[in-house]
């Protein structure tokens, strides 16, 4: 009857809006999980450089040789023939 394919159809689209609910939650908690991470580590290194200054020196310059390396090695692999 027209009644039962109605609630049939209800309830097709009730567990379709469960499934997208659960599935957005799902997407939420993750999201959430790693805006905390995220947040712990900024907080870790604000702690790690306002406890120790010589810190964001010592970065920089671990940041600087890297990207020279890095330059190099590109350099390098450029002239390096390719089979």
């Amino acid at each position: 009857t027209a009644e039962s394919e109605f609630q049939e159809g209800n309830y097709d689209d009730r567990r379709k809006m469960k499934d997208n609910s659960k599935k957005d939650l799902e997407e939420l908690v993750e999201k959430m999980e790693e805006l905390t991470v995220h947040t712990t580590w900024m907080m870790y290194n604000f702690i790690a450089i306002r406890t120790n200054p010589n810190l964001t020196n010592s970065i920089q310059r671990l940041e600087d040789t890297f990207l020279r390396c890095k330059k190099t090695m590109e350099k390098k692999c450029q002239k390096v023939p390719r089979e």
